[in-house]
């Protein structure tokens, strides 16, 4: 990608209120005509949301979306329809043991409903915030007790099985922290008191040993920072055994949404280490190697989408995907196409990635890194200015969603492919359209400072 140098948080601000208006609008939409009796809304056929799921991921992002709208814009009508959805259908989401989504489901709704009180947004009444916070505590012990033990530490097993690592989960580590930070444990058999602090810097050493290659020969594809989607394990003895790739092309290509996700899990739990003290982390390693290991985690996969973005930093879906080819060999240095006809593009890493190249951008500007801060700051915001633009932003009254040409799973088939057109483009998903939403509302609160958009309180 080339990153634009000129573009500030501040000059966004017309862009962003475009943004909010068409969010409201968005929301609207979907509140008032998607049929909830299908199910969470997951992404868009032929422009209105629909459903389609391996588990229920996607429920705290649509509810998560009321809540955001409320926090950039005051909307409060937003806010009463965030918190009564959060208090009427989130609950199932808290004690939902089947899967390895807690910190997108729960964090963005009864968190963001807590961070808010927390921040003075919301009045103060106690019998709320516990009630925040006890959903918070359970759903982060939840999420823990979802564990596979290795030789060397462990990781959150996704929804196929103890065997399966994914890279997502990284993100769901704001669920630990998030209930860590409210003094929580998992309390397991004989009243074992296992920290949910150490599961997650296990969970976060696991994903960076394994979901992220480094250049330093570990196979025959190895490049800093691409990604693997999933990491295989064998139960027997705990040795890593493969690479594999559920929504990408192979295991030793890049699916560009797995890599937004570590690129976002990381910053930000650097970003929450800083409010603890050191003596918490003395027992897990220490700070000094812990935030190194993941410091060099989030630096390898920003890199690499700067590296293997188009021209406006947009991502296709797989940067190994098979018939890239036929774009030419120079399609990244050209803004990146939505309506080719070879490969698409996926706007949701876009939204995810974005966000983690402007908390990597902050994170090493407070370290005193100057001048790499202001590189991944700069790239997170030549993102952002291209996904409030036309052809990304959806601009039409019709159409449910907010950030178009969005991939959910490409070699399922699952994703629209609109008449006239040989690869999916134009639609929407409910957690591009979420993360659109918190980056957006990041860069908003950099142009308004001093308080930063953060997860935890």
């Amino acid at each position: 990608m080339k990153i634009d140098h000129q573009v500030t948080a501040e000059s966004l601000r017309p862009k962003l209120s475009r943004f909010w208006q068409l969010s409201g609008q968005k929301i609207e939409a979907i509140s008032s005509d998607y049929d909830a009796s299908q199910g969470s809304p997951v992404f868009t056929v032929n422009g209105c949301y629909s459903t389609r799921g391996w588990t229920e991921w996607t429920q705290g992002f649509q509810y998560g979306s009321e809540i955001l709208q409320f926090d950039a814009t005051g909307d409060k009508a937003m806010l009463e329809r965030g918190r009564t959805n959060t208090l009427e259908k989130m609950a199932p989401h808290v004690t939902h043991f089947g899967v390895h989504d807690h910190g997108f489901n729960n964090v963005s709704t009864y968190g963001n409903l807590l961070r808010l009180m927390h921040e003075g947004r919301i009045d103060p009444n106690d019998w709320e915030r516990r009630f925040y916070e006890l959903a918070i505590m359970a759903s982060g012990a939840v999420q823990a007790k979802r564990w596979t033990s290795l030789p060397s530490g462990g990781y959150i097993y996704s929804f196929n099985g103890p065997h399966s690592l994914f890279a997502d989960t990284v993100r769901s580590l704001r669920a630990l922290a998030y209930s860590h930070q409210l003094g929580h444990s998992l309390m397991d058999e004989n009243d074992c008191n296992i920290s949910l602090l150490q599961r997650l810097v296990e969970h976060a050493k696991t994903t960076a040993d394994y979901s992220v290659y480094y250049g330093e020969g570990r196979d025959a594809y190895d490049e800093w920072g691409r990604t693997a989607h999933e990491s295989i394990f064998n139960l027997n003895d705990g040795n890593f055994r493969c690479p594999n790739s559920q929504q990408g092309f192979s295991p030793f290509t890049t699916w560009t949404r797995g890599l937004a996700w570590i690129m976002v899990g990381f910053p930000e739990q650097l970003q929450f280490l800083g409010t603890l003290d050191d003596a918490e982390l003395e027992p897990l390693g220490g700070r000094e190697a812990i935030e190194a290991f993941m410091l060099k985690a989030a630096t390898a996969t920003c890199d690499f989408y700067i590296e293997n973005s188009a021209a406006d930093g947009i991502p296709y879906w797989d940067t190994g995907a098979p018939k890239l080819y036929q774009l030419g060999p120079d399609y990244l240095e050209r803004p990146a196409d939505p309506f080719n006809a070879s490969e698409p593009v996926d706007s949701s890493a876009a939204a995810i990635g974005c966000q983690g190249l402007l908390r990597l951008g902050a994170y090493l500007a407070r370290r005193g890194d100057k001048d790499a801060g202001t590189r991944y700051t700069q790239a997170g915001l030549t993102v952002m200015d291209t996904l409030l633009e036309e052809p990304y932003l959806s601009t039409e009254a019709s159409h449910q969603g907010l950030i178009l040409h969005s991939v959910y799973h490409r070699p399922n088939g699952w994703d629209n492919v609109p008449s006239g057109q040989t690869v999916p483009c134009g639609e929407s998903s409910m957690w591009g359209d979420y993360h659109a939403r918190e980056a957006a509302l990041y860069v908003q609160r950099m142009a308004d400072g001093p308080r930063e958009y953060r997860f935890y309180l």
